[in-house]
């Protein structure tokens, strides 16, 4: 059995890895959330960003690992509503998302150097308390023990163009189960980003809100930056798949979508109650892994008590 991480996308296809050996479960991780003080993050120019590359292209078969997926003791219903500056088709499998609206200044493109290479990530801006938290996947965070550097999020991105500027993070964060063993079930990553001629993130884009502990089953809407397969993608647009998710049964409890979206779309996010006339949802997962004999699915990890966590943590950091 075959699977790709979307690392810097969705590492469906680039990078398609064997599958690990189970391994014992996580169990009970401690409470605390991984965090990294990212130093000084160097400009990246129009060519720097276009020349980056899904970070799922580097890793290659260097994935993270599935502990036994144990149920989960989940807590308490928790979302936090977004704040915001003729329907597309549903359910949709991968198109250009052109309905406008706030997902297009909040979604962004993130950018980081992973040892000497360039590499690229999706993301997203959420409603925090400090204005300034993205969300993304766990792997465009850290992979195998290194924090990624020169790490950038430049929402709204098109066609190397950075609209609303770009956003260094000060902070990059994961949940413990991602830091101690490349859990694939808590590929879930976060950044704290500095301010921009004075202004906070969301001050400037506008926020998702995002929600924990939700029913699963449920319609969602993903979005993000893939540049494979190609064509028809390549890094410099806004993708979306829509769709009635199911439960992942071959290994990890993950949320699943139909889409064709693959390497770049990792870290992109996964709405709830997404409302096309606005742009508006409430996230609740990542895009995250592909198996390579499903190439048509997409899986995101479940945001339950440890996704709050980081969150948490981040909005205070």
């Amino acid at each position: 059995m075959k699977r790709k991480i979307l690392a810097a996308g969705l590492a469906l296809s680039a990078a398609s890895v064997t599958m690990l050996a189970v391994v014992s479960p996580v169990g009970a991780a401690p409470a605390a959330v991984a965090m990294n003080e990212a130093k000084t993050a160097k400009v990246w120019s129009a060519e720097d960003m276009r020349a980056a590359v899904p970070v799922e292209n580097l890793i290659g078969d260097k994935l993270g690992k599935i502990s036994k997926a144990a149920e989960r003791k989940l807590g308490t219903p928790t979302t936090v509503q977004p704040t915001a500056v003729d329907p597309l088709a549903f359910p949709d499998k991968g198109s250009e998302w052109t309905g406008g609206g706030a997902v297009t200044k909040t979604a962004g493109r993130i950018f980081f150097t992973l040892g000497d290479r360039k590499a690229a990530c999706s993301g997203n801006a959420v409603t925090s308390a400090n204005r300034s938290v993205v969300i993304t996947a766990g792997h465009c965070v850290k992979h195998q023990g290194n924090w990624h550097t020169n790490w950038v999020f430049v929402p709204g991105y098109r066609d190397g163009a950075a609209p609303f500027g770009q956003w260094p993070a000060k902070k990059t964060l994961t949940v413990p189960q991602w830091e101690n063993s490349s859990d694939m079930n808590f590929d879930i990553g976060a950044a704290v980003v500095d301010q921009v001629d004075g202004k906070s993130l969301t001050d400037v884009v506008g926020g998702q809100g995002i929600a924990f502990n939700q029913p699963k089953n449920q319609d969602m809407y993903a979005f993000g930056y893939p540049a494979v397969p190609s064509p028809p993608y390549n890094g410099e647009k806004l993708i979306y798949c829509s769709g009635k998710t199911s439960t992942d049964f071959f290994i990890t409890r993950d949320h699943k979508i139909t889409c064709g979206m693959k390497n770049g779309a990792s870290g992109g996010p996964w709405f709830l109650k997404f409302d096309e006339s606005t742009g508006l949802g409430v996230q609740a997962s990542v895009n995250s892994f592909g198996y390579v004999f499903l190439p048509n699915a997409l899986f995101g990890p479940y945001f339950g008590k440890e996704a709050q966590t980081l969150y948490d943590t981040a909005q205070a950091a």
